[in-house]
Formats: structure tokens, C-alpha cells, sequence
């Protein structure tokens, strides 16, 4: 059960008490986890008492547990219970004990008043791009030269060779080149040599990263030329791609690059939608909010930064070397802005048109999302937790009000089109009744 406490402005208060029935199943379910996983010598699996297997995994885990199980069910409920959109929260339990009811407080901030423009009168422009013959064919050479073999030519390097270099130096290596994607410096300076001569390249300045580099020049050696040998757009290439004919080939070619063209049309007629909605809505998005995403974008990119063993305090001290510091700071502000903007709106969109989600629903994309990364769905709650099970939601019922807007939309324009139609099936008639009178 939730009561609400205190609502000023953006902050509310809540207290949850959850039955004590729910709480003693909770403690079951964690003691018959332990029984079934842990371990233990001397005992038989799931016939160790309770005290030997809290010994095993050490004190309070059972409670730590079964209050996390009753937080990732309970606050979410209750937030649903009470209609209220949380952007953040401070989750206060209290004491657990089997068998009693528990009872958590919570203190966090909602989402500010959003109000959308009129976006039911709105009229995309995003579409797929058609599959003519023309980007069927392009695509079929594609096939080709990503099947090309390579066989040695005796001769002068010509434009779409791949030709095999040694780099000299004390850092040199050797590495082949395909030509026909070179840079130019690198195709000028090779094409009209051959096997076994010594070329200079010269690289001109350019940045790579946030590196510059400025123009240099590198010796190497030819030591292998060979030319690009096509296959003919036969049979006998289509069943070298596991297809039973060239007909075949063609076939399910443009089916499925008719698939990804609808797939990119939905989705540039999601973008417009949604700028439309953020270009339509007033708001007054508390500083606070804007901050808190900008921290936690900050803390993904540090994520990212540590995954590829870079320290943040090394990479941050490298951009106030280069200057480039306060623009980064300044992109991370916007970029949090605009992800802000975009939620606000959806979120008002899904209440606007009361698009709910079932715990049927909900349940089912938790189990999906769980099987995708190959973990049980509790261990899915369990990194979630009650803050990230809540935004996960949301993020769902956001993205169904999303989709069910866009359907709308469509059904509109035919339903126009419909009218415009009849109607000007029926001016002819109207015109020869006043011709006739």
C-alpha cells in the first residue's frame, strides 16, 4: 500500500508498506535460491539448515536480499499506484524481519508540468527511400567486389590492385593495400611502379583523434602486385553465397533491402515526430534535473574511458592541454538538454493519451531483456535495482505511447485522403445537378 506524504512542486514524498505475507514469501524465495545454489559439505543439496548457510554466504546477506526483492517489486508498484512520473529517488527502508510487515520511505522529484502542442494535426515528411533497379544492381556490385580474389599480375601497379608493402624504418611493418580505397597520396605514389621497387609516399598534415600530425614522408618496398578478379553475376556466384540462383539472389536482396529501407523510414519518422513534440512543448525543466543527467552522462562516458584502461583524470587533463576542455563540457550540457527535452515530452505523450503497461507486459520485456544478456530475470532486478526498474518502464511506456501516436498520425492522413477523395468523386455530380438547373 502507498501513501503519499508530501507533494510540493517537483518534490514528493511516499511511504510503502508491503504485507507481511508478502515479505515472508520473499524470505522463502531467497532461502530456497540459497539451499538450491550454495553448497555445503557433509549435507545433501537444499538439506543444510539455515544457519549453516548463512554462515556460508555471511550475515545479512538474507536480509540484504529479500529487501532488494521487496524494493524492486514494491516502489515501482507504488509509484505506478500513486500516477506519479519520478525522475530520481531516495529510498529510506525500514528494518526487515520475517514475518512483519515492512514499510520504506521515499523522497525524490517528478517530472515538471509538460504541456505538448497540437501534434495531432501534424503531417511527417520522412519516408523510405525507394528500392529502384538502380540500387538493386549498385547492391549486387557491392556483392562482387567484396568477393573479389586477388591473383598476382607481372606488370606495372594499376589503380585497383592490392599491392603488399614493407614499411622501413625501426617501426616498419608490412601490410597490404587495396588501392581502389586508398587515399590518393598513397594511390599516386604507388600506381606505374612494380615488384620490388622502393617508393618515398608523402602524407600530408591531418588529424587523427586529437592528434596533429604534420606532413611526412615514408619509405617502402613493393613486394607483392596483384590484380582483382571479379566473378561473373551468374548461378554459379549466387550458390558460392548459399543461394540456389541468381534469380533467388536478386529476390531476397531486394526484400530485405526493402526491409531496411522501411526500418530507416520509421525510424527518421520517429526523430520528426519527436522533434516535433519537443519544438511544440513549454516546460520549465528544473536546473537540477539537467544536472543529474548531465553527471550520469559524464559517469558512462568515465565507464567507457576505464573499459578501454584510460583513466578519466588523465583523459581530462589531455583536453585542458589541448583546449578543448570547455567545448566538451559544453557539448555534454546540450547533449543532456536535448535528452531531457525528449524525455519530458514522451513522458507527457504516454499520459496524454493514457498509454499504461501491463505487469503481464512489462514482465515479458524483462524476460526478454534478460534472456538477450543471458542472466535470470531476478539477476536482471537485482542490477537494475528499484531506480533502474522504474526507468526501464517508463522507458517502455514512453516508447509504446511513441509508436501508438505515429500509428495515429497514419491512420489520420489515410482516413483525410479517404475524405478528399470522396469528396472530389462527388463535386462532378454536384456540378452537372447545378449545370442541369
Amino acid at each position: 500500500m502507498a501513501e503519499l506524504i508530501r507533494q510540493e512542486g517537483n518534490q514528493v514524498e511516499f511511504k510503502v508498506t508491503v504485507p507481511a505475507t508478502d515479505v515472508t514469501r520473499a524470505y522463502q524465495q531467497v532461502w530456497a535460491a540459497l539451499a538450491r545454489d550454495v553448497r555445503v559439505p557433509g549435507f545433501r543439496p537444499g538439506k543444510a539448515p539455515k544457519k549453516v548457510l548463512e554462515s556460508r554466504v555471511g550475515t545479512g546477506y538474507v536480509e540484504n536480499e529479500v529487501r532488494d526483492r521487496l524494493l524492486q517489486v514494491h516502489y515501482p508498484q507504488a509509484v505506478r499506484d500513486l500516477k506519479l512520473s519520478m525522475v530520481d529517488a531516495e529510498i529510506n527502508p525500514d528494518p526487515l524481519k520475517d514475518g512483519q510487515s515492512f514499510e520504506f520511505t521515499v523522497k525524490g522529484d517528478t517530472y515538471p508540468e509538460v504541456k505538448l502542442g497540437d501534434w495531432k494535426s501534424a503531417t511527417l515528411q520522412a519516408s523510405a527511400p525507394d528500392i529502384t533497379d538502380d540500387v538493386l544492381e549498385r547492391t549486387l556490385a557491392d556483392l562482387q567486389e567484396r568477393n573479389a580474389t586477388f591473383e598476382t599480375a607481372e606488370r606495372a601497379i594499376e589503380a585497383t590492385d592490392m599491392v603488399t608493402i614493407e614499411e622501413q624504418g625501426e617501426e616498419g611493418g608490412t601490410y597490404p593495400v587495396y588501392l581502389d580505397v586508398a587515399e590518393a597520396h598513397v594511390r599516386d605514389a604507388l600506381v606505374g611502379k612494380n615488384q620490388g621497387d622502393t617508393v618515398e609516399i608523402t602524407v600530408p598534415a591531418h588529424s587523427h583523434g586529437d592528434h596533429e600530425h604534420p606532413e611526412h614522408t615514408v619509405t617502402v618496398k613493393i613486394l607483392d602486385v596483384k590484380h582483382k578478379q571479379l566473378q561473373a553475376l551468374d548461378d554459379e556466384f549466387a550458390k558460392s553465397l548459399n543461394f540456389e540462383s541468381l534469380e533467388r539472389l536478386r529476390t531476397d536482396l531486394k526484400a530485405e533491402l526493402e526491409r531496411r529501407a522501411r526500418q530507416e523510414g520509421d525510424n527518421a519518422r520517429r526523430e520528426e515526430f519527436v522533434n516535433h513534440l519537443v519544438e511544440g512543448m513549454t516546460v520549465d525543466i528544473p536546473s537540477v534535473m539537467l544536472e543529474r543527467r548531465r553527471e550520469a552522462m559524464l559517469g558512462e562516458i568515465k565507464d567507457d574511458l576505464s573499459r578501454q584502461g584510460v583513466k578519466w583524470d588523465e583523459y581530462e587533463t589531455f583536453m585542458k592541454e589541448q583546449g578543448k576542455l570547455d567545448d566538451f563540457m559544453a557539448d555534454l550540457g546540450k547533449n543532456a538538454e536535448t535528452r531531457v527535452k525528449r524525455d519530458l515530452a514522451l513522458e507527457q505523450l504516454a499520459e496524454d493519451t493514457g498509454t499504461t503497461l501491463s505487469d503481464t507486459e512489462f514482465n515479458a520485456q524483462l524476460s526478454a531483456l534478460a534472456q538477450a544478456n543471458g542472466i535470470t530475470v531476478q539477476q536482471l532486478r537485482s542490477q537494475f535495482g528499484p531506480n533502474g526498474l522504474n526507468s526501464y518502464y517508463a522507458s517502455i511506456v514512453r516508447e509504446k505511447a511513441l509508436q501508438g501516436a505515429i500509428a495515429s498520425l497514419g491512420s489520420s492522413a489515410a482516413s483525410s485522403e479517404g475524405e478528399s477523395a470522396d469528396a472530389g468523386e462527388e463535386q462532378p455530380a454536384q456540378t452537372e445537378e447545378a449545370q442541369a438547373e
